[in-house]
C-alpha cells in the first residue's frame, strides 16, 4: 500500500509537521510505504493533490479546514479515498466525523478502511466541503483575512468579531433555491456539518451525509439587535426559528450591493454566488457513524 501525505506546516501553530511524522511513522510501521509533500504556498495542496495523487491507495490531508479545503479541490475523478489528520484551528469536519486528532490513532483509522461520503458544494467555481456563510460571518472572516500576520488561534477571532458588530450593516439578501422564486433575508448558511466553527454554536439538524442535499437556513432580521439574537439561536440550536431551515440542491443569493461569503471557514469574495450540490461525493476515510449499527 502507498500512501500521499500532504501537509501545512503551519497549520495549528506548527503542530502539523509533529503530526504529519506520527502518522508516517506508524503507516510505515504497518507496511506503508509513504511519500511527504510539505505546501509552503496557498495553493500548493491543491496543486500537489492534482498531480500526485494518481498511483496511491489513498491521500491524506494534515492540516486545517483550509488545507482539506485545498486538497479536495485539486483531487481528480480517480483519485483513491481521502484520509484527514486534523492539526487546524477549527478542525470542524473532523470533529463531525469524530477522527482522531493524533498522528498513531489517525493511521489506524485510516487502515481500518471504513468509507464515508459527503456531498461537495460548487461554489462559483470553487470546491466545498463544509459551509458556504453569506452575510456577518463572512464579514468576520474578511476583516480576520485583513489583519492576519501568519498563523492564526481562535483568540485571533475576538476583534474580527467586535468590529463586524460594530460596523455591519443587514444588506437584505435574495435567495432562490432549487429553482424556486427569490426570498428575501439578511443571511444564509449552506452546511454539510452541525457547528459553526464550535460545538458552543450548532444548527438545528444534524446532517444527511451523502444524500445529494445540503442544509440551508435562512435568517431574517435587518437591525443590530438580530446579531445576538441569532447567537443565542444558535447557542440553543434553534437557528431555524430565525427564518427557514430546507435541504437543497441549488441555490442562487443575490443583493443590491455587494455582500461577503465564505467557503469552508475563509473569505471567498461578495455576491452573487451560485451553488449547487455536485453529483459525486467525496468519499472518506474516518470513523463509523456514531448511529451506525
Amino acid at each position: 500500500m502507498r500512501a500521499l501525505i500532504l501537509s501545512n506546516p503551519i497549520a495549528g501553530s506548527g503542530r502539523a509537521e509533529g503530526k504529519a511524522r506520527a502518522l508516517i511513522a506508524r503507516l510505515e510501521e504497518r507496511g506503508v510505504r509513504c511519500e511527504h509533500l510539505a505546501t509552503h504556498a496557498r495553493g500548493e495542496a491543491r496543486a500537489f493533490a492534482r498531480e500526485r495523487s494518481r498511483g496511491f491507495d489513498l491521500v491524506v490531508a494534515v492540516g486545517g479546514d483550509g488545507t482539506l479545503n485545498e486538497v479536495i479541490d485539486g483531487l481528480p475523478e480517480d483519485a483513491p479515498p481521502l484520509g484527514l489528520l486534523p492539526a487546524g484551528t477549527a478542525n470542524v469536519l473532523a470533529h463531525e466525523l469524530g477522527l482522531p486528532v493524533e498522528g498513531a490513532p489517525c493511521a489506524d483509522v485510516l487502515l481500518a478502511g471504513h468509507l464515508r461520503q459527503i456531498d461537495l458544494m460548487r461554489v462559483n467555481g470553487r470546491v466545498s466541503f463544509l459551509m458556504v456563510g453569506v452575510g456577518v460571518d463572512a464579514a468576520v472572516l474578511l476583516e480576520l483575512e485583513r489583519r492576519r500576520r501568519g498563523p492564526i488561534s481562535k483568540l485571533s477571532y475576538l476583534v474580527p468579531i467586535a468590529h463586524a458588530y460594530a460596523s455591519y450593516r443587514m444588506p437584505e439578501l435574495a435567495v432562490s433555491v432549487d429553482g424556486g422564486p427569490a426570498e428575501p433575508c439578511s443571511q444564509a448558511f449552506f452546511t454539510n456539518v452541525r457547528w459553526l466553527g464550535t460545538p458552543l454554536l450548532r444548527f438545528d439538524h444534524a446532517p444527511r451525509h451523502g444524500d445529494g442535499a445540503i442544509e440551508s437556513y435562512v435568517l431574517r432580521g435587518r437591525s443590530r439587535v438580530s446579531l445576538p439574537a441569532w447567537a443565542l439561536r444558535f447557542a440553543f440550536a434553534r437557528v431555524a426559528g430565525a427564518g427557514e431551515f430546507r435541504r437543497v440542491r441549488r441555490a442562487r443569493i443575490e443583493a443590491a450591493e455587494p455582500v461577503p461569503y465564505q467557503i469552508d471557514g475563509d473569505f471567498a469574495g461578495t455576491t452573487p454566488l451560485e451553488i449547487e450540490v455536485l453529483p459525486r461525493p467525496l468519499t472518506l476515510l474516518a470513523p463509523p457513524a456514531r448511529n451506525a449499527p
